[in-house]
């Protein structure tokens, strides 16, 4: 296979110019670099020795990674609170998701109506700007802080992700196939149950278990933030009022334990798929 080179009037290579995705990315690549610098010079060092700031940094860090133990609670405890912060991303995910699947069909530019479409999308645009974090405190004031409040934000940032990358998998599916369908009578149910979701089931599961990883790191960070409990509480006592940084690496890699046998999870059900 041969690749055409196109070249101009004096015999060069012809570069084409970038386009508007291309120049918004680069525009972004060099605003976050900007601020990035700026952020280095605005930070306050005063009180700041690096001569005794960078051995305490590598010493916590041999503390933590080193020789991490449990010295405030049990492998038992720590383990019983790894499985509830997977309920919680669990719980979350599936609400989530099943209502997702149901926005996802108003939102796909093929099995619905332009404004039914439009308007679920500026919903969940509006839905995802915000971080997940903010939603739980909004819930917060209404249920309390807690595992409540925790799922419930969850839930909202889940639907608004979700939704986007379901309607983008069913917009994929061949229209003619979905054409000769109404033409033969069958009805919309038919067609979203037995065409539709059928052949996207691949995307769908690969996008809820890529959600429900998420869904496990903000449960472990709202653990701390709204005292949902769970593996993150453990690890917010561990480095707030224990100060113990042994704990704190065993916590942490529990975690990334648990994080990487999601990833293989994940990778065998894609494969199945």
């Amino acid at each position: 296979m041969t690749a055409i080179v196109e070249r101009n009037k004096n015999g060069g290579i012809k570069v084409s110019k970038p386009n508007r995705g291309q120049r918004i990315l680069k525009a972004l690549l060099i605003g976050s670099a900007i601020f990035t610098v700026i952020g280095f010079f605005i930070m306050d060092y005063s009180g700041l020795d690096l001569t005794q700031a960078i051995p305490m940094t590598f010493d916590n860090l041999g503390q933590m990674f080193l020789s991490p133990s449990l010295n405030n609670t049990t492998w038992s405890s720590a383990l019983w609170q790894v499985a509830i912060t997977l309920s919680l991303a669990f719980l979350a995910t599936i609400l989530g998701a099943v209502i997702s699947l149901f926005l996802a069909f108003g939102t796909a530019v093929n099995l619905s109506k332009p404004w039914i479409s439009n308007t679920i999308k500026a919903f969940i645009t509006v839905v995802r700007a915000v971080p997940t974090v903010l939603w739980v405190l909004i819930f917060a004031i209404a249920a309390g802080l807690g595992a409540v409040a925790a799922v419930i934000g969850m839930i909202f940032h889940s639907i608004a992700y979700l939704v986007k990358a379901y309607s983008e998998a069913f917009e994929e599916v061949d229209e003619g196939k979905i054409e000769a369908l109404r033409a033969s009578g069958a009805s919309y149910t038919h067609i979203l149950f037995q065409v539709i979701v059928p052949q996207t089931k691949s995307y769908l599961i690969s996008w809820t278990f890529l959600r429900f990883e998420i869904n496990f790191g903000v449960a472990v960070a709202m653990g701390a933030a709204a005292g949902a409990g769970g593996i993150g509480y453990e690890l917010f006592m561990a480095s707030t009022f224990y100060y113990d940084m042994q704990e704190v690496g065993a916590i942490t890699l529990i975690i990334l334990a648990v994080a990487i046998v999601l990833e293989l999870i994940a990778n065998q059900l894609k494969v199945r798929a």
